[in-house]
């Protein structure tokens, strides 16, 4: 009887251990931390930059209108069109000014044969120089008189004034124009220029021609370069800011004029201490990161505040509070708590070398 109740107790004894063992949890370690990828305080490489915002425009641009009342007889480009310099865009209605050209062109004709007949009679001697003179002038009044004629009737022709893309237009045979009324915008895009503001502490690090570069928030990644062209003359006394012209290529005219830039304009190198961006957490004008540190036989997140400076290629510059070759938590900062164990993980998922194991 005694041996029944032994043997069956063991048998219950045994099935309990191996269903009431608590097995690795989900997502733990063989220590029971909580598995974490790691990324360790590197030395990095930071550029002293000016960082400003500002918008693009064309190296170019235009909005062109008419300068008459008129009827549109003829548009000749299609929205998005490249045009050259001197095309002819949109032709006005101008019957009445081809008649006064015809009228001004006779006009002059005749008194150029009347100031030729004088002026060969008084090299002959048969005419006195001053009748030659009153002539002479009435050929030039005629003279300028189809000068202007032409020139009413060429405001009947609207011209690019470079060459460009022009943009999109409603404007359509048989609709009537008037002046300062838009027309169509033309834009040279082989160059952008970006117009920014700049402190005036840093006059002194700028100069005509530096190099500088820009991002483009409709292009993520996107780095395009640049330089200064122009710096302005002035400092603006209430923002103390000086306007300052930057130019950027364009080759595929991909940059259109009013995008919003980050100017970036270097003016140092120096080498500091760096983590990745997911390393580092941020709340408010605080920022921690958790270090992985050794306790017992066990690592455990210890959370510590840093002093962050520039952020530059997905890395933080940490000014104070980390060393270099410290193991940071790489990612995932908000599913960790301060001194909660941790496993840290390899570059395969494996424990890093030297890890010891809890026993």
């Amino acid at each position: 009887m005694l041996m029944v109740v032994a043997v069956g107790a063991k048998l219950m004894l045994g099935q309990g251990g191996t269903a009431g063992a608590a097995p690795a949890g989900k997502g733990r370690g063989a220590d029971g931390g909580a598995p974490v990828s790691v990324a360790t305080v590197t030395t990095q490489g930071f550029a002293d930059a000016i960082e400003v915002l500002g918008v693009t425009k064309g190296r170019q641009s235009v909005t062109l209108t008419a300068a008459a009342t008129q009827l549109v007889q003829k548009v000749n480009f299609h929205d998005g069109q490249y045009v050259p310099r001197g095309a002819v865009l949109v032709e006005l209605k101008s019957s009445e000014q081809d008649a006064d050209v015809a009228q001004a062109d006779a006009k002059r004709l005749q008194a150029e044969r009347e100031f030729e007949r004088w002026k060969t009679l008084a090299d002959k001697g048969f005419a006195a120089k001053s009748s030659v003179d009153q002539y002479e002038a009435a050929y030039l009044s005629a003279v300028a008189d189809l000068n202007a004629a032409q020139a009413r009737r060429g405001d009947r022709y609207i011209r690019a004034p470079f060459a460009g893309v022009v943009g999109l237009t409603d404007v359509a045979p048989g609709a009537l124009v008037n002046p300062g009324a838009a027309i169509v915008t033309l834009d040279d895009l082989s160059a952008i220029r970006v117009d920014f503001p700049v402190p005036e502490r840093y006059l002194s690090v700028l100069h005509e021609g530096q190099a500088i570069t820009g991002a483009v928030d409709a292009y993520p990644g996107l780095s395009i370069s640049g330089r200064i062209a122009k710096l302005d003359t002035r400092v603006d006394e209430r923002t103390r800011a000086m306007t300052a012209r930057a130019q950027f290529a364009n080759p595929d005219r991909r940059l259109k004029p009013g995008m919003l830039v980050r100017v970036a304009v270097a003016h140092g190198q120096r080498q500091s201490l760096a983590a990745p961006e997911a390393a580092v957490s941020v709340q408010g004008d605080a920022a921690f990161v958790y270090v992985i540190a050794a306790k017992g036989r066990g690592f455990v997140a210890e959370q510590r505040p840093v002093l962050t400076g520039a952020r530059q290629r997905g890395f933080v510059e940490l000014k104070e509070g980390a060393k270099a070759g410290e193991r940071l938590v790489a990612d995932g900062l908000n599913k960790i708590q301060p001194g909660q164990p941790v496993h840290p993980l390899g570059a395969a998922g494996a424990p890093p070398p030297g890890a010891r194991a809890a026993s």
